[in-house]
């Protein structure tokens, strides 16, 4: 018999599991709810139309590709069968594909349902996406991310309220991070100073990799992809820039003098900048230009996030993508956003072993089973309880003391109601602590204050 198995990029997630990453995403969620960000979701599955060409060549090859139900031969000639091109049989044999991202799916509802909305449009979006990608420390095949948006607006304003949204959020978490700042204008306005103009896609792609294989490699891409020589070494030195934002900003004001594209990018910069200093941020955003963000439908300013103290690559990241509407018949509609990668930002709190103890949202106080006299007794009470916001069980069988008791220890539960005849006549109740073996007789009132003040002290 084969082992059970599930497929290589994908996890299982337990009780307790689960327990913390709706701790995660309540916290994500409460921080848009705070900023005005209402939800919404999309389906699992979009038409193919929908998602190819969105996300550059290498984004287009990780797409999750769905059969055709019924024949999905039936479009196919003998010839192209016998000639066995993977791509040409995904053409003609799918019509749909899992969602890369939350973003694209937005716009299509966007320009769909663009009678309906009210603009500018703020949601979120908390759902799984899916990449064929060779699966890795921190990278998954299946995985969430927490999106939030904003279509409608032009406004600079917005890029100062998701940097102050992811601010709070990694504050409540209590994750030590840095973000990361760049500007595909100023990307664009590089690449026209160096002249290699056309080469933009494959400028942002290769740099967009800075971090990862370091800019030997970068370059030695850069001159696969075409770029001279010398363009390559007019790129290093404004790559290297170093200094505080402003002394980069001053130095690529003066590089850019011969370039519009790239001094309206240092423009927004500076705006989002010095708004942002008006705040009192835990994190000040720092400017990188070898952040380049490889998604080809950003436009504007962009930003990522990482951790600190767990080497898992970036945790968070979005920017301004003007154009995205426009390829579902909505012309001039811009939209910036934010997107935090809920199965790294799980990692990170395990590793890290930051969840508060009251995240795991385990039972509060198990009562146990005596008999079917007890039962009856216990039933009403259990109600009581639960409608203080205790979380409480009844053992759903009269077994042995022992099993129980290993029953609670094994869930975590932090106390045990114990009702025999004795207690019954006397209408108390007797309390024990897991923790440190004490036990109390209480009445229903004190039981209800003594679990809820012992679990408020966590």
């Amino acid at each position: 018999m084969q082992k059970p198995s599930i497929p290589k990029g994908t996890r299982d997630f337990s009780p307790e599991e689960m327990a913390k990453r709706n701790y995660l995403f309540n916290t994500i969620r409460e921080v848009y709810h705070l900023y005005g960000y209402r939800q919404m979701e999309t389906p699992a599955m979009e038409n193919l139309s929908t998602l190819m060409g969105k996300y550059g060549e290498e984004g287009d090859k990780l797409l999750f590709k769905i059969l055709n139900s019924g024949d999905c031969f039936d479009k196919m000639t003998e010839a192209e069968l016998l000639e066995r091109n993977p791509a040409k049989f995904a053409v003609k044999a799918c019509d749909k594909g899992l969602r890369y991202d939350l973003t694209v799916p937005f716009a299509r509802y966007v320009a769909q349902h663009r009678n309906e909305i009210t603009f500018p449009f703020k949601r979120y979006q908390i759902q799984p996406v899916w990449r064929a990608d060779r699966p890795q420390k921190g990278r998954y095949r299946e995985f969430f991310q927490c999106d939030a948006d904003v279509v409608g607006s032009d406004s600079l304003m917005n890029e100062v309220e998701l940097i102050q949204i992811m601010d709070e959020v990694f504050r409540r978490f209590g994750i030590r991070v840095t973000i990361k700042m760049n500007n595909r204008k100023i990307l664009s306005g590089i690449a026209e100073i160096i002249d290699a103009a056309e080469k933009i896609v494959d400028i942002t792609v290769a740099i967009d990799k800075s971090d990862k294989i370091g800019q030997a490699a970068v370059s030695e891409e850069l001159r696969s992809k075409g770029l001279s020589e010398q363009a390559i070494e007019r790129l290093q030195p404004i790559l290297g820039l170093s200094g505080t934002n402003r002394e980069k900003l001053e130095e690529l004001r003066r590089i850019f003098s011969a370039s519009p594209t790239g001094l309206k990018g240092v423009s927004e910069l500076e705006f989002i900048l010095k708004r942002l200093t008006c705040i009192n941020l835990n994190v000040f955003p720092e400017l990188d230009l070898t952040l380049a963000r490889g998604l080809n439908y950003y436009t504007g300013a962009i930003f990522e996030v990482k951790a600190s103290d767990a080497e898992i690559g970036s945790i968070a990241g979005g920017g301004r993508y003007d154009n995205l509407t426009g390829v579902f018949g909505m012309e001039g509609v811009s939209g910036v956003g934010v997107s935090f990668g809920a199965d790294r930002i799980f990692d990170v709190l395990n590793h890290l072993n930051l969840y508060p103890s009251d995240s795991l949202q385990t039972t509060q106080v198990l009562f146990v089973n005596f008999g079917e006299k007890e039962e009856s007794h216990l039933l009403p009470l259990l109600t009581r309880v639960r409608a203080a916001g205790i979380r409480a069980e009844l053992y759903p069988e009269a077994t042995k003391m022992k099993k129980q008791m290993s029953y609670a220890h094994a869930k975590n539960i932090p106390f045990v109601a114990l009702v025999g005849e004795k207690e019954m006549e006397e209408g108390m109740i007797n309390l024990k602590n897991m923790q440190n073996g004490e036990q109390v007789l209480l009445t229903s009132e004190e039981l209800l204050v003594r679990i809820t003040e012992t679990s408020c002290q966590f």
